[in-house]
């Protein structure tokens, strides 16, 4: 018999909090502990579903601090769920050290379906969706032009997530190297009341964005070669 889950993965919503599975509410409820990115983020989210549970903060900054010892208790049979501030864990955010080292300790963990920021924008975009790839944020500094140029030559549908106050530098290196005439298409503020999708050339999504006011996480999808 398979070995009950000691480490759920619960995705959250990218936005509308109505985004939740009827499955990830119950897991929230019946876990021990509940791992949060950002607990005052999701502090909002649980109490707007009612659920008390413990809240935890596990991110970026602590996660290898903490490794050893959420191992050590999810050894000894207590059951947690990792949550991110929106979306998927591990998908550009914390996870994978701690699911990785749960493989390695053979404990049991089960990854939730559910929101997730990349699929939507992917659709909404127009651009070919049989096959793609996803980049998440591209390097501050190094490493950058490398990843610019690979984003050149593939022939798939790539994705990125990006922030505001980089869009405009992000869309102009893209242009440099793509060429200004390669479609793409931004989303952003996706399933909230001001959610937007520009489709376009990337000279003018960088038209558009220098004579419009960008908020929100953005996802930008880029089509191939």
């Amino acid at each position: 018999m398979q070995s009950p889950v000691r480490l759920y993965l619960v995705p959250t919503p990218i936005g509308n909090l109505q985004d939740i599975t009827l499955r990830a509410l119950e897991v929230l409820r019946e876990v021990d502990t509940i791992l949060a990115e950002d607990t005052r983020t999701s502090s909002k989210l649980l109490k707007h579903y009612q659920i008390n549970n413990s809240l935890e903060s596990f991110h970026a900054f602590n996660e290898h601090k903490k490794l050893t010892s959420l191992i050590d208790r999810l050894s000894k049979g207590e059951t947690m769920a990792l949550i991110s501030d929106a979306g998927t864990p591990s998908i550009s955010d914390p996870g994978f050290l701690l699911v990785r080292a749960c493989h390695e300790n053979q404990i049991p963990v089960e990854c939730l379906p559910g929101p997730t920021a990349l699929i939507p924008a992917l659709v909404n975009s127009a651009l070919p969706s049989d096959r793609f790839v996803f980049e998440g944020f591209l390097p501050a500094k190094k490493g950058r032009k490398t990843r610019l140029q690979a984003i050149k030559e593939e022939n798939k549908t790539v994705i990125l997530y990006e922030s505001p106050h980089r869009l405009l530098k992000t869309l102009t290196q893209l242009s440099e190297e793509l060429g200004g005439d390669r479609q793409a298409s931004i989303s952003r503020e996706l399933t909230k009341i001001h959610q937007e999708t520009v489709n376009g050339s990337l000279t003018e999504l960088i038209e558009y964005y220098n004579n419009n006011t960008v908020k929100g996480e953005l996802v930008i999808v880029i089509a191939g070669k």
